[in-house]
């Protein structure tokens, strides 16, 4: 009988393997390197995360943990789109969000292997946009205000990771921010 799973070490190793892939880009995730940079084993990130893919798989959602923001229940539209912004576009977060779409534009190349990843990037996010515009705004239409808010907001924020031009593109998000406040 095998050792059972150390869950803490391999939530510790998980971290680290995605602080790896932040600083080193996803085009150069490899058994070798990332072990030697860990001080690991190829042997012990197998144990750990089974095949490759599996690693992926589990890079992909712990990204998705760390770039999902927690919305307050009572959060209006515009508050929880403010927060949103303000967590993603954070210039310490910069190098996570460039990997999160380095990892979006994969998903879009190999859909099978990032399945996961594409059924919660936009879904969690126009999720918890929708609750916020309460209950008195018919859900078709919170749902379209949702997915607009999105996909603004990611456009900034790729706008902003490609041109690091902060103060132009924190205008523009607070030129539409402003347009969700209510009257």
């Amino acid at each position: 009988m095998g050792r059972p799973v150390d869950h803490r070490r391999r939530a510790e190793l998980l971290d680290a393997v995605v602080d790896y892939a932040t600083e080193h880009q996803f085009s150069e995730l490899t058994w070798r390197p990332l072990a030697a940079a860990l001080g690991v084993s190829t042997t012990t990130l197998v144990h750990r995360f089974g095949s490759k893919e599996q690693m992926l798989e589990a890079i992909f959602a712990r990204l998705g943990e760390r770039t999902l923001v927690t919305i307050d229940a009572e959060a209006d539209l515009a508050t929880a789109a403010r927060a949103i912004w303000e967590q993603n576009s954070d210039p310490g977060r910069a190098a996570e969000f460039g990997l999160f779409f380095a990892v979006y534009g994969q998903a879009l190349q190999a859909p099978e292997l990032f399945a996961a990843f594409r059924d919660h990037v936009v879904a969690d996010a126009v999720d918890a946009l929708t609750e916020a515009q309460g209950p008195d705004i018919a859900r078709e239409t919170a749902v379209s205000t949702a997915t607009l808010v999105v996909a603004i907001l990611r456009g900034l924020l790729l706008d902003l990771l490609a041109t690091g031009d902060r103060a132009r593109v924190d205008a523009a998000a607070e030129a539409f921010l402003a347009s969700l406040e209510q009257p």
